[in-house]
């Protein structure tokens, strides 16, 4: 017997549809568990939302800029 899976087309839209084989969704469901889940208080947030800004703006560096004067 054939086994028929209608996926709505909004899902598929949206990308919200993920497809991986059922062992490496228990494996990912194993190692999640290991995880905590931290979350942010609110200078944090103020700082993410600055960062966001200044990525945004072009104002940072690169990792590569970063050694490169760190090394004058």
């Amino acid at each position: 017997m054939e086994k028929i899976i209608t996926i709505p087309k909004e899902l598929v839209k949206r990308g919200e549809l993920i497809i991986i084989p059922r062992g490496e969704y228990e494996e990912y469901l194993r190692i999640k568990k290991n995880i905590p889940i931290i979350r942010a208080n609110i200078h944090e947030k103020k700082a993410i939302k600055e960062g966001k800004r200044e990525i945004k703006s072009g104002r940072y560096f690169t990792i590569k800029q970063l050694r490169d004067e760190m090394e004058c």
